[in-house]
């Protein structure tokens, strides 16, 4: 098995890997042969892994469509060139300096088209470092919260982007400088069962049931009388495409042409996509897998003729597309109108639906017959398989990687940050046969240096911070790569830990970082002070295995003893039903790190005791359905609100 050992590490498939508890595993060669065969290589028979090898070998050999490297560095290439010539966006062409097999890049970032004798292909040269936050004479602070959750004066089902545009103004009045929001990938459309924003049909566009009309200058959307505490997406969101279906049937030809115009090729297949989805759905299908097969090709005759004979529906799309995204802008305009030096930080999901738009449109470029998801560990035995794909990492390579550029420049379009969900992603991702078990996947390496240079460009270009969320076990050399590019790492409270398990102080957190509250998977500070966590856990029998409720509140008391001494070890321990008091103070705990950013997810500046998803439920646990009591404009009347908006300020000053 020599050469399928050899054929997975040319192809990036591991055969070695390390759990967090520090335990060596080895790949067993019928899951190796199973990843492989899915990525394209054969390598069922002795004959096959020998082509397979031989194809990868020419592959390395070969000059790929684009070269990513930095600024004034040398790119290796592979073979020697004698003459090479790059145009700028400018339109100048320069010359550049070859050393046998090694490029000089341009001093200047940007892309350029490269001449290497006689051969065109593309460069990208990425600066040193992605912007750092700007706070105005202190450390900024934001506020993370999920869109649909917000309320605003008019009741609607659940919170879009002219929701979003309220927070914005009245957080940048009390001090913000950033909104960090859940992620407004582009669902299916007027689908009621696939509400998760981390399972997305697209990546590349938006979540056409954020947009607000009226932030387009349209009449707005009638009120709702669903406005209850939880979301019905079941009926919300067929019910918010039929709205909006009726205000694109009232635009004049003006507005209409303003609203569909576009040269962008993606978003007009995106537009099909939606069309043949809403078209094929009411005979049972979910996504173009579910199909007649005739039409599983975006250029093929099927799709073709269907664009042609539904023109109407497709322009529907594309002004869907456009409100959605005028929304989103009008909502950064909003905030940095009141002041936020940052304004929105966006949420890119690490994959999307196998059956969505992306996996139909760029299926050259996206893994196949491969899900995306977790090895076994302690906390879960099974492993992890979320159901969602990705790019491949071949496919990336032989298409420029335009679609992935696409995509993060879509995410950056209209804030000043973006969080990149699961970072790990960047250099590897464990990947699970179709129909297989967690734990006969492999880890699959991607071209890391290439992504992180071009996300350091795109952030360049954008003017934008980036966060890479980075919780668990990094692979090697992550760390020290993001650091150098100034890519901020998470920091939350919950898992800033030391040797002897207490909480670590403020003093203590990396300055290259954002300091959080918690995150959308984790309990809130109120929730966990009253042990809210532990009532779930009991409720859906998830507590640590043979471990009481009496148990498990013994070790919370203990714990409720370690996280005050770091917060407040001078004053009296509030009771466990008095959280108030816990929340300011580890408000301000995070407000007094030297992290360059400080954020606090909304449900703890407001105390409450839920968080927004369980990881792990999909039924059990009312997950991204949770809305909020009050319209944004009454909350911000409550003094513990305004209070805790104080806090940060002045603790973003002091440190």
């Amino acid at each position: 098995m020599e050469q399928l050992h050899a054929l997975a590490q040319a192809c990036g498939v591991s055969r070695e890997w390390v759990d967090v508890d520090g335990r060596h595993h080895i790949v067993a060669d019928d899951a190796l042969i199973a990843v492989l065969s899915a990525l394209g290589h054969g390598a069922g028979s002795e004959g096959q892994v020998a082509r397979s090898l031989a194809a990868a070998t020419e592959r390395d050999r070969s000059l790929p469509p684009m070269l990513v490297g930095d600024c004034g560095a040398g790119i290796a290439l592979p073979f020697p060139v004698s003459r090479a010539e790059a145009t700028g966006a400018d339109g100048m062409t320069r010359p550049l300096d070859v050393r046998g097999t090694s490029l000089i890049a341009p001093d200047a970032p940007g892309y350029y088209d490269l001449v290497l004798d006689g051969r065109a292909i593309r460069l990208a040269v990425a600066p040193p470092h992605c912007p750092l936050p700007q706070g105005g004479g202190r450390r900024p602070w934001g506020v993370s919260l999920q869109i649909p959750a917000l309320r605003g004066a008019q009741p609607s089902p659940f919170g879009t982007f002219g929701e979003l545009a309220e927070a914005a103004r009245h957080f940048g009045a009390g001090g913000a400088d950033a909104l960090a929001i859940n992620p407004v990938h582009a669902l299916f459309p007027g689908e009621g069962k696939g509400y998760s924003p981390y399972s997305p049909s697209s990546r590349l566009f938006l979540n056409t049931a954020m947009g607000d009309p009226a932030l387009a200058g349209l009449p707005p959307l009638a009120p709702s009388t669903q406005a209850g505490p939880l979301i019905d997406w079941s009926g919300a969101l067929p019910q918010r495409l039929d709205d909006l279906r009726a205000v694109f049937a009232r635009l004049d030809p003006a507005q209409r042409a303003a609203l569909t115009a576009t040269d962008d090729a993606m978003l007009r297949r995106h537009a099909l996509f939606d069309a043949l989805d809403c078209h094929f759905r009411p005979h049972g299908a979910h996504g173009w897998r579910d199909w007649p097969s005739a039409f599983h090709d975006p250029a093929g005759p099927a799709a073709t003729r269907f664009a042609a004979e539904h023109g109407e529906e497709i322009a529907f799309h594309l002004v869907a597309q456009s409100l959605a995204r005028r929304g989103l802008e009008a909502a950064q305009a909003a905030a940095r109108d009141a002041g936020m030096g940052i304004g929105l930080i966006a949420d890119l999901a690490v994959g999307v639906d196998p059956s969505g738009s992306d996996a139909w449109g760029l299926r050259h470029a996206m893994l196949d017959g491969l899900t995306i998801g977790a090895p076994p560990d302690p906390l879960g035995p099974l492993g992890q398989n979320w159901s969602i794909t990705g790019f491949s990492p071949e496919g990336l390579r032989a298409s420029a990687y335009e679609p992935w550029i696409a995509m993060i420049r879509a995410a950056m379009g209209a804030g000043g940050g973006l969080r990149i969900d699961h970072a790990f992603g960047l250099a590897r991702l464990w990947v699970i046969p179709e129909g297989g078990a967690t734990e006969d996947g492999a880890y699959l390496s991607y071209p890391f240096d290439d992504l992180i240079r071009l996300a350091t460009l795109e952030a360049h270009r954008a003017c934008a911070l980036v966060i890479a969320e980075d919780l668990g076990t990094a692979p090697h050399g992550f760390t020290e790569a993001v650091t150098e590019r100034r890519m901020l790492g998470m920091r939350v409270l919950w898992f800033e830990r030391a040797a002897d398990h207490g909480f670590i102080g403020a003093q203590d957190y990396a300055p290259l970082s954002a300091a959080m509250s918690g995150t959308h998977d984790t309990v809130t500070v109120a929730g966990w002070w009253r042990g809210r966590d532990l009532d779930w856990a009991e409720r859906l029998a998830r507590l640590p295995e043979g471990t009481t409720r009496a148990e498990a509140e013994a070790i919370r008391e203990w714990d409720r003893g370690l996280l005050w001494s770091t917060l407040r070890h001078e004053a009296a321990r509030p009771a466990a039903d008095d959280p108030a008091p816990v929340v300011d103070a580890a408000i301000a705990h995070i407000a007094r790190t030297p992290s360059c950013l400080a954020l606090v997810s909304l449900e703890d500046m407001l105390g409450l005791d839920e968080q927004p998803n369980l990881p792990g439920t999909v039924e059990v646990h009312p997950n991204w359905r949770r809305r909020l009591a009050l319209p944004t404009a009454e909350l911000f009347e409550d003094p513990d609100l305004m209070r805790r908006c104080a806090i940060l300020d002045q603790g973003r000053r002091e440190s």
